[in-house]
């Protein structure tokens, strides 16, 4: 038993060291684009609730952020994109543990860590400042508590998983999705008498404890603002996004996409091992196990991030593809139980491997072929072919370029508009005081108001810049009345031709 224990132990220091070294290597060393950079000056200014409602404040990811940045080495923000990198190889460890644990086989458990870690969009948000894999790491671990009391009916398991989840609700609302399960499995046990009513009411306590950072934003904006209804809606749904996550349609474009996401997450033949892990879910269903909670979960995830309606929805798949990753494992085990050549493990992992290869060659070749990969295409410094297609970040300094060249670049007393893609790195810059950064998401302190009542008063006094010329990326109010004189990389606000030459006119008839 011990002997058993110590090679667990070593397997799990194992793959988190492997993992670790994989993903600090990968993480962007600076100040990143949109939600990343966002998040990213959330934490510099230690604002753990946010500004986009209560379900996007994930608030035990900012606590664990804002401790990692007072540390005394590393620079700000690659010290908070360590956070993303440490929790992603946690996730890494977590699932060989899940599947060795499950399975009893070390080969398996290798393929399906390894799997994950090389997930394109789980690799590159180990990269980045983001909350997902903080989040993986808690669900992977209420996993491995959840198998750990089905195997020895030990309720303090029952307690962990409590816990557990009640922290990975206080880091994204995603963990609402397992919690339907458990509560199920629960309710069930209960009704079977196999947990005692005072074990449900202890869960339920640890639940509540680890939901705290997030219980006390709820009330805390129940008391300020009295509103319970608007509080509640903001806390399941964020400010505006009520409509994505209860959305029921899809059309066939979205459909498409979707589908590619999970392709190039596991381009590898080695993902029809996934279908035969879901046959081997099904035999013997009747047992109890940790097989319906498997495929519970398989089903719930594909089906909320397939129909989600977001615009970076590819993120929310990461949950499917850790229980796609678990599976992968498991078709492994019972191909390894019908075929025991070496030649077959060999291939196994070799195309486990593959996805790297395809991540080094698919930005050249999507260039290439003019690929449309949906992104907007014109920021400077950024080749969203490489940004996007390419999980790693090593060396990437494009956002920090961007905002330095474009304050430099920028007329004393400036306002500059920026759209949400940059306005983070041009917050974090901090070059110029004199200059005002506005957006429709956040801004820069003491900065005017930019609106269309007063964009005329404001131009008289200071120059105006626009990040950019299209549409979506551009106030309305602008592109309508103004003329844009491209200077530098941004665009300078200037009156229209017709307006100048008809003020000049009337100027000379008085």
């Amino acid at each position: 038993m011990n002997s058993t224990k110590a090679n667990l132990a070593l397997h799990y220091v194992a793959a988190l060291c492997a993992a670790l070294v994989l993903y600090v290597v990968s993480c962007a060393p600076g100040v990143l684009w949109q939600d990343s950079g966002l998040i990213q000056y959330r934490i510099c200014n230690n604002d753990i609730e946010g500004f986009l409602g209560l379900a996007l404040s994930h608030p035990l990811f900012y606590i664990l952020a804002i401790g990692a940045k007072y540390m005394p080495v590393g620079a700000f923000a690659y010290k908070v994109n360590l956070v993303s990198a440490v929790a992603a190889a946690v996730t890494v460890a977590n699932v060989l543990l899940f599947v060795r644990l499950w399975l009893g086989r070390t080969f398996p458990a290798v393929i399906a860590a390894v799997t994950l870690a090389l997930s394109h969009t789980f690799w590159r948000h180990a990269c980045i400042a983001e909350t997902y894999t903080l989040w993986t790491a808690l669900s992977t671990a209420e996993l491995i508590m959840l198998l750990r009391y089905i195997r020895t009916d030990r309720v303090r398991y029952l307690y962990w998983l409590g816990l557990l989840n009640g922290l990975s609700i206080a880091v994204h609302m995603l963990a609402v999705i397992p919690l339907v399960c458990y509560a199920v499995l629960l309710i069930l046990l209960r009704n079977e008498r196999q947990i005692r009513a005072r074990d449900l009411a202890i869960v339920s306590v640890l639940w509540i404890a680890g939901a705290l950072p997030y219980e006390y934003l709820i009330v805390r904006n129940m008391i300020q603002t009295g509103d319970v209804a608007g509080t509640l809606s903001s806390a399941a749904f964020g400010r505006s996004w009520q409509g994505a996550v209860l959305n029921t349609s899809l059309s066939v474009r979205m459909a498409q996409e979707n589908l590619l996401y999970i392709l190039y997450n596991f381009p590898t033949p080695n993902i029809l091992l996934v279908l035969a892990g879901c046959l081997g879910l099904l035999k013997d269903w009747t047992r109890r196990g940790i097989r319906k909670v498997l495929l519970g979960l398989l089903v719930l995830f594909f089906v909320f991030a397939f129909r989600y309606t977001v615009p970076d929805r590819y993120a929310f798949f990461i949950p499917f593809y850790c229980v796609v990753s678990i599976l992968m494992g498991a078709g492994t085990y019972w191909l390894r139980k019908r075929i025991s050549h070496k030649a077959v493990a060999f291939l196994v992992l070799f195309f486990s491997v593959l996805p790297v290869g395809i991540y080094t060659t698919a930005p050249t070749l999507a260039a290439r072929m003019h690929l449309n990969i949906g992104t907007r295409g014109n920021i400077p410094y950024r080749n969203d072919y490489k940004y996007f297609l390419q999980p790693w970040k090593t060396g990437y300094h494009g956002a920090e370029r961007f905002a330095n060249q474009a304050l430099d670049g920028a007329a004393e007393n400036a306002v500059i508009y920026a759209d949400v893609t940059t306005v983070a790195p041009l917050l974090l810059a901090r070059r110029r005081p004199d200059v005002a950064i506005v957006s429709g998401t956040v801004n820069s302190k003491e900065a005017p108001q930019l609106n269309e009542h007063t964009i005329a008063r404001l131009l008289r006094n200071r120059p105006i810049y626009v990040v950019s010329p299209r549409r979506q990326y551009c106030p309305e109010f602008v592109l309508k009345n103004y003329d844009l004189a491209q200077d530098g990389i941004l665009w300078r606000v200037v009156e229209r031709r017709e307006d100048s030459s008809r003020q000049t006119g009337e100027q000379a008839a008085q």
